[in-house]
């Protein structure tokens, strides 16, 4: 649960408050009721996924055929965006 502090309650349990982030625990501080910044723990995760392990997890996935990806793309996403709904491709 994120909880609200005061830029206050900031200034005066700034020990306090790092610890309870370094343990996982997040904040919104407010200035005067108003939301103006998120206090949250930084993630040790990368976020990145190395390219040599990319390979490895895409090594197992069955081989497909570019057409019928690139149509399954065009009816999912229209490729023309100036086309009005239901206009033919030009």
């Amino acid at each position: 649960m994120v909880r609200q502090i005061t830029q206050r309650e900031l200034r005066n349990d700034t020990p306090n408050i790092m610890r309870a982030v370094e343990e996982g625990d997040s904040f919104v501080l407010t200035r005067n009721g108003t939301p103006v910044a998120d206090i949250v723990p930084h993630s040790q995760k990368p976020t990145f996924v190395p390219f040599g392990e990319l390979i490895e997890l895409l090594g197992d996935l069955p081989p497909e055929d570019p057409e019928r990806f690139f149509a399954d793309v065009d009816r999912a996403a229209d490729p023309d965006p100036h086309r009005g709904p239901g206009e033919p491709e030009q």
